[in-house]
């Protein structure tokens, strides 16, 4: 067995910003991973996984099949996002269960300030892209509206399509999987199902639903990662202004602004909410406004850093 070297602790703790990161709707872990330098070299080991990599395999040619999709680096990188997303998850409950309106107005924030991140990898503004950003923007609008999303359906199937969907984001600098989970009503689902597994609280059950959405997680990654490279370098344009509409119409979830429909008391996985008008006479609602401008200026920060970063590393990016 390899023993564990100091690079393999740095990329744990990578994975462990990557991690925190994730479990935050708006926070997307690819821009962390920008941050740290390590984006192109995990995008490098998921589209390894190839043809390639199961010849070998299947050549019992283990350490080569290894090497070949970075495998150290993937399992010191996945222990330290497990850890965490686990971490913060517990966080995250009570913060949604105690403190709706300022956590949904951070949320808010993040994806308003990734919004205009993803707006600036549109290159050239015409009426084709200025379409797909209204489409996107309509359809994400209409979607978070429906009442299948309010009462997301409590199946396996669907949690391995959240899974799938999700996990596409991590490949995409600016767009959080978190966030999607949210759009899907499986955001708190998720979570409590890590803190059971965490607090040893453990049923047949728990890890039934964490292996699917894994799966899902796994097939999303493998089928769609190769489909998203392909449009994001042939129709770049056109789909990062369809993303950018669909974050913005999305926003209609986030609104902090709610009025609760349903009994006090009753799980946040299946309350219900109507949006209102904000009440600028409460001191809560103009704290609300501030902390989801602190959030759009701490996205924008840590995009400007990573771009920094970038470029140092490579002075041929694009700026």
């Amino acid at each position: 067995m390899p023993s564990i070297e100091k690079k393999d602790v740095r990329t744990a703790l990578c994975g462990l910003l990557m991690g925190a990161a994730d479990i935050v709707p708006g926070v997307s872990g690819g821009t962390v991973a920008l941050v740290l330098g390590i984006y192109n070299r995990l995008v490098s080991a998921i589209s390894r996984v190839d043809r390639q990599a199961l010849g070998l395999l299947k050549d019992r040619r283990w350490t080569a099949a290894a090497e070949y999709v970075d495998l150290r680096f993937v399992i010191a990188l996945g222990c330290g996002i497990a850890t965490g997303i686990g971490g913060l998850s517990f966080l995250m409950k009570k913060l949604l269960d105690d403190h709706l309106q300022p956590t949904y107005a951070v949320f808010f924030g993040l994806i308003l300030g990734s919004g205009v991140l993803v707006a600036r990898g549109v290159a050239r503004w015409n009426g084709l892209t200025v379409g797909a950003l209204i489409a996107g923007v309509i359809a994400a609008w209409v979607v978070v509206g429906l009442d299948a999303l309010q009462s997301p359906p409590d199946t396996l199937w669907y949690l391995f399509f959240c899974g799938m969907v999700g996990i596409c984001a991590m490949i995409l600098p600016g767009i959080s999987g978190a966030f999607i989970l949210l759009i899907l009503g499986r955001y708190s689902h998720i979570t409590e199902l890590l803190r059971s597994i965490l607090k040893a609280d453990w049923s047949v059950q728990a890890f039934l639903e964490v292996g699917v959405f894994s799966c899902g997680c796994l097939f999303g990654l493998l089928a769609f990662s190769r489909v998203l490279r392909w449009l994001l370098v042939r129709h770049v344009t056109v789909t990062m202004a369809t993303l950018c509409g669909l974050m913005v119409g999305s926003l209609r979830k986030l609104w902090p602004f709610k009025n609760e429909l349903t009994p006090p008391g009753t799980e946040f996985k299946l309350k219900q909410f109507e949006n209102i008008a904000p009440d600028f006479a409460s001191n809560s609602t103009i704290a609300a406004v501030g902390l989801a401008v602190l959030a759009i200026v701490a996205v924008l920060s840590l995009e400007a850093f990573a771009r920094k970063r970038q470029l140092a590393t490579n002075p041929e990016a694009p700026a």
